[in-house]
């Protein structure tokens, strides 16, 4: 019996297996990801620098929205083709994570993705994924990923409630589900009980000197109950400013900031301020 054109073309271009979402395009994109920074030896370099060199990779990329709300169940989405501010940065980390720890195959891929992505490490359901970027930061710290070193550097503490997607629930077709929606309570409730810190934009110029390459910026927000609006990545340029790396929004790409990172946010009203956090090198 022949197999039916759809089924071969599913199996072509979009494949899900074992809670697993992607292309063949993904994959030929991870396979000439990890030989190019097989070629430039880039595993001998500090995770910092990694991570710039495999952002930079992806200038130009398509800002996509809400590119991880595939399906009615929770899988792990990957897509290198098109990304938005947290996919951008989450693939630049794992990639580069991936690279220090000659990881090569598309499954460690998958594995390092699942790992950052998710509460502990582990894919379970919609509210195993840390949708809060605050609450990322929290939970890849206390598994030695990242340090945040936001109150290091100077920071102030981020006195602000977190309530945005309990309160916005029509904005997430998952929290139709109220034992999602509870979970998602008590999460922000969690949240809500933690000391954050976070250095105002009038002050970012001052502590820039503390800033390196690779350094990843959560970007605050005077928007009701949301605690991080834009995320991205820290690249020192000439003159020893830092410029922003990042996906920046609907219709445009991937890019480096025209402007340094200071004056980006100066720009923009609802943006108060940044933390920072600094990826550790993997462990074997």
């Amino acid at each position: 019996m022949k197999t039916p054109l759809v089924t071969i073309l599913f199996l072509l271009f979009n494949i899900s297996i074992s809670s697993q979402i992607y292309t063949q395009k993904d994959v030929e994109i991870f396979k000439n990801l990890i030989n190019k920074a097989q070629q430039d030896s880039l595993k001998n370099e500090s995770i910092g620098k990694i991570i710039v060199e495999i952002g930079k990779q992806f200038i130009g990329t398509d800002y996509i929205e809400h590119s991880l709300e595939v399906g009615d169940k929770e899988d792990l989405v990957v897509n290198l083709r098109n990304f938005d501010c947290t996919t951008f940065l989450d693939n630049s980390l794992v990639l580069a994570r991936l690279v220090k720890k000659n990881d090569s195959s598309f499954t460690d891929y998958i594995n390092e993705l699942t790992h950052e992505r998710y509460r502990n490490g582990t894919l379970n359901k919609y509210t195993s994924r840390l949708h809060y970027f605050s609450d990322w930061l929290y939970d890849a710290e206390k598994r030695g990923m990242i340090e945040n070193i936001s109150k290091e550097i100077g920071g102030k503490i981020y006195s602000k409630k977190i309530f945005f997607m309990s309160k916005n629930k029509n904005f997430y077709k998952q929290l139709s589900n109220e034992k999602y929606l509870k979970e998602i309570k008590l999460t922000e409730k969690e949240i809500n009980k933690r000391k954050y810190y976070y250095i105002p934009k009038e002050m970012i110029s001052k502590v820039e000197g503390k800033i390196r390459t690779g350094d990843l910026i959560a970007i605050t927000t005077s928007i009701e109950g949301l605690d991080i609006a834009h995320v991205g990545i820290a690249i020192k340029m000439e003159g020893g400013r830092i410029h922003y790396l990042h996906a920046p929004n609907v219709g445009q790409q991937v890019k480096i900031s025209d402007k340094p990172l200071s004056d980006y946010l100066m720009n923009n009203r609802s943006q108060t301020g940044i933390m920072v956090a600094r990826a550790l090198e993997p462990k074997k």
